[in-house]
């Protein structure tokens, strides 16, 4: 009886609902909306629970990505405005135009998630991308987030022209006559995807380069290339934020060629006093015979000067006339083949040692030659190794490194001399005459 009592009242309820239109209406909504989220929530878990278990097979790995990047959590947020949107039509009482209205209002919630999930699928597909061997040369990080500002442009379009019952080719059409504007608004942008394209396209410049730009403080690793800026990781560990246009417009040095060539020149010089210079006498020249690296150079060039000489006939006796070794050159000679035998520097590229113009800090010895490591802390060290024993050794040619005098060099030249009296001893003496 009871049951059938709250039956009676329901339906005589539901009767009086009738002659207000309003309320029968509002009760609708309200049900269709409850209706609708709960169907969305129950979309949300189907679809979340479904590419997770998807994703379990090896080859379908990439639906993490997805899942990740919330590409399946903006697709089950459409649930709710497609179900208001077809739903609107079974509300009692609900009149055309607010029909028109609340489906248009559905309707543009829906294209919004839409959008949400379209930019979330760029997102996913940059990190498939991100784990591919292209992406080591080539990033599409900037094309990505173009395509994201067009979509969003052609969305907010399309948006408010749904919002307002329009047609969006009349909101396109306005938008022609705002090309000047929107050309300044977004000039930074419109230089940053020309010169991201260039970039890209000529190959210039890859994340994990070593690049060194010094009008802007760079000098470290490309960490990030985006659409309007570049990141430069310093060796300090700082980050430094480059405008992509600027490295177009201006010019910056990419060590990505010596890394990829397997070798880092050495270029620096020994600076030998010019004083000591001169020309080897037998003594000398038969002890640096002895030296191994030395012993086919020597020889070959006792040949050489002999026979030179020999042609001179008498005016070889001559000192003028008669050619001799020197020990700058003897040691150049050494300094080369300790090169091409060092087991650090690269046997296929340039080695030489070389002489430059004298200066008034000596005569400096150029050595060139490239090691057989890019790392930048073994390259230091076997430079450091190598000039240790070539600064070490130019005693045994009879050989100096120049150095401007000291402190101490003064001092030592000056103890000899007497000392000045003291001041106050002298004052006292000019007093008593």
């Amino acid at each position: 009886m009871d049951i059938q009592r709250i039956w009676r009242d329901s339906l005589d309820l539901w009767g009086t609902l009738d002659r207000h239109p309003m309320l029968h209406a509002a009760i609708g909504l309200a049900v269709l909306l409850l209706i609708s989220l709960v169907i969305g929530r129950l979309a949300r878990f189907l679809v979340l629970h479904g590419a997770r278990l998807l994703a379990r097979q090896p080859a379908l790995r990439w639906l993490d990505d997805l899942r990740n990047n919330k590409v399946f959590h903006r697709l089950a947020q459409t649930t709710p405005s497609l179900v208001l949107q077809f739903g609107l039509k079974l509300v009692p009482e609900l009149s055309d135009t607010a029909q028109h209205f609340l489906g248009n209002v559905a309707l543009a919630f829906t294209l919004l998630f839409m959008t949400l999930a379209l930019s979330c699928l760029l997102d996913a597909l940059l990190d498939i991308y991100a784990r591919t061997e292209h992406a080591r040369t080539r990033s599409i990080k900037g094309y990505v987030q173009l395509a994201k500002m067009m979509l969003w442009i052609f969305a907010a379009i399309v948006i408010v022209a749904t919002l307002i019952d329009r047609s969006p080719l009349l909101l396109l059409s306005g938008l022609g006559a705002m090309s000047a504007v929107l050309l300044l608004v977004y000039k930074d942008t419109l230089l940053s995807f020309v010169a991201s394209v260039q970039l890209t396209s000529n190959d210039m410049l890859h994340v994990g380069d070593w690049i060194e730009m010094p009008q802007v403080g760079a000098d470290g690793d490309v960490v990030d290339i985006t659409l309007h800026t570049v990141k430069v990781q310093n060796f300090d560990k700082t980050i430094v934020s480059i405008p992509t246009w600027r490295l177009m417009s201006e010019s910056f040095r990419n060590y990505r060629g010596m890394q990829q060539s397997g070798g880092r020149r050495i270029k620096r010089s020994l600076f030998i006093d010019a004083a000591g210079v001169r020309f080897l006498t037998r003594e000398e020249e038969h002890r640096l015979s002895q030296v191994h690296l030395l012993a086919d150079y020597l020889a070959a060039k006792r040949q050489e000067l002999q026979r030179w000489n020999e042609a001179m006939g008498p005016v070889a006796e001559l000192s003028a006339n008669r050619r001799k070794l020197t020990n700058i050159g003897t040691f150049r000679a050494f300094a080369l083949a300790y090169l091409k035998n060092h087991p650090n520097v690269h046997p296929n590229m340039t080695c030489m040692v070389r002489q430059m113009q004298t200066t008034a800090e000596g005569v400096p010895l150029e050595i060139y030659c490239f090691t057989t490591t890019t790392v930048w802390a073994d390259y230091e060290r076997i430079q450091g190794d190598i000039f240790d024993y070539l600064l070490a050794v130019l005693p045994e040619f009879g050989l100096s490194l120049y150095q401007q005098p000291s402190g101490n060099d003064m001092r030592v030249g000056l103890a000899g001399r007497a000392a000045p009296e003291p001041m106050p001893r002298r004052l006292e003496e000019m007093n008593e005459v």
